[in-house]
């Protein structure tokens, strides 16, 4: 019988984990998906509404089994350079999803945004990393480009 997942819990300290899923950004948004543990166990996940499953959380199964979601590393540019707050004004301003840090900004791969950026001063290096955005302009759901 395949596992069920209802529910998520935040970050691992101190659970015994039965299993591992490795999702990249895109796939942790969901509310009813199957999966497959890195072991090859497939399970369903069930969860009341759709979720940003992040790195360290805990897919909580009905037979007690606690399966670790880890984050996939893809593929990112890292984007550094003077006046990082204006570089990631032009980024919001295409509407593309970027993890914001301290020293840097991250957003998937994409040769119009790279060529803009650069003209704008920065300095843009391919790099495989979890890819962590923010959440959009209310804090919840994914953000999308206007190709949609």
């Amino acid at each position: 019988m395949t596992p069920r997942a209802t529910a998520l819990r935040r970050g691992r300290a101190g659970d015994a984990l039965t299993g591992e899923v490795v999702l990249d950004h895109e796939a942790r948004w969901l509310r009813r998906r199957t999966l497959a543990a890195l072991d090859g166990t497939r399970l369903l996940v069930d969860l009341p509404e759709t979720t940003r499953l992040r790195d360290g959380d805990v897919l909580v199964c009905e037979d007690g089994r606690l399966i670790a979601v880890r984050s996939e590393r893809e593929a990112l540019m890292a984007v550094t350079g003077p006046g990082l707050a204006r570089l990631a004004w032009h980024v919001g301003n295409r509407h593309a999803a970027c993890q914001v840090e301290d020293d840097r900004l991250l957003l998937r791969r994409d040769h119009v945004l790279r060529g803009m950026l650069e003209g704008l001063g920065a300095w843009v290096e391919d790099v495989d990393a979890p890819f962590e955005p923010e959440g959009g302009a209310y804090g919840h759901g994914p953000v999308h480009g206007h190709s949609h």
